[in-house]
């Protein structure tokens, strides 16, 4: 005699709070644990499922879910100056990175990993939290690329070290790519891979060789590469195949455009330029950038 099990109903409640942008699923299960969320007005408990006809609410509030019915994804690239910090608000009243983005109504942009204060460059911000989640667990080894220039005396030894692997204070750690870009003296520039986003990852590998990093850049992440024309400060929505790419790296499926789509993009000084428009460039010869000396997926030539 057999006996049939009933499946489950609907999709897990963080995944469906994830994917209507409220968060990460990471941070939807916390707020589920805190008891902040509720279904049909009953508090929710991690486990529990629903459904985008089921009433749910965070902090007693209804929480919008046509994102998560439509399956609508977006994702806006920004370059990040260095004294911006990773949070949604600060304390001491610093400038954070979610300043300068776009508004959003009935959800938000979710930040892809973190950048530490004093490190630039590309961060990735999405309105679907289960894409943020997965582009951020480790178990994917998703690629990120920075251009980092090193102060000492970079020998090919330590080069190779950091190249087969260190011990760090949160266990072994490694560059799967290093390629020297060029320099002068006792600064040079090198472009260097990783395949997770520990906190100074990259600044602690240098510093285990006795090496001090002076500028820290990231130029990519997974498939998106930073734009040339991209100051300081602004941000641009990337376009569909590059967030459908983007989603195949994770095993996601292709998602619908958003009815409507914001191209302007946020200028140093917080304006924005026409809609479906770029902010105005200023005129000028262009001082050359040590970080597109070496393209991406390059093979380390001291390996």
């Amino acid at each position: 005699m057999t006996t049939e099990t009933t499946p489950p109903q609907g999709e897990k409640l963080q995944k469906i709070l994830a994917g209507a942008g409220i968060g990460s699923r990471r941070e939807m299960e916390r707020w589920i644990s805190e008891g902040r969320v509720s279904v049909n007005g009953e508090t929710a408990s991690l486990g529990d499922r629903a459904s985008a006809e089921d009433r749910i609410s965070v902090d007693g509030r209804p929480v919008k879910l046509d994102n998560y019915a439509s399956k609508v994804r977006r994702v806006i690239a920004y370059n990040k100056p260095e004294g911006e910090i990773c949070s949604r608000s600060d304390p001491e009243g610093r400038p954070t990175v979610f300043d300068r983005l776009p508004k959003l109504s009935g959800e938000r942009w979710i930040a892809v990993g973190r950048l530490d204060l004093n490190t630039s460059g590309l961060i990735l911000f999405t309105t679907d939290g289960e894409l943020a989640s997965r582009l951020m667990h480790p178990s994917h080894e998703i690629e990120r690329e920075y251009a980092v220039r090193v102060m000492g005396n970079v020998t090919e030894q330590k080069v190779k070290n950091l190249f087969e692997g260190v011990e760090l204070e949160d266990g072994p750690a490694r560059f799967t790519d290093i390629v020297d870009s060029g320099g002068a003296g006792i600064n040079r520039w090198f472009h260097v891979c990783i395949m997770e986003g520990r906190n100074r990852e990259v600044r602690r590998l240098w510093e285990s060789q006795e090496l001090t990093v002076s500028r820290l850049k990231r130029v990519r992440f997974a498939n998106v590469i930073i734009p040339d024309h991209l100051r300081m400060g602004q941000w641009e929505e990337l376009d569909k195949d590059t967030i459908d790419t983007l989603a195949a790296n994770v095993d996601l499926t292709p998602a619908p455009l958003p009815t409507v789509r914001k191209q302007a993009r946020t200028t140093s000084t917080g304006l924005k330029g026409p809609r479906g428009r770029t902010a105005p460039q200023k005129k000028g010869k262009k001082r050359p950038s040590p970080h597109k000396k070496a393209a991406p997926h390059k093979r380390n030539r001291f390996s």
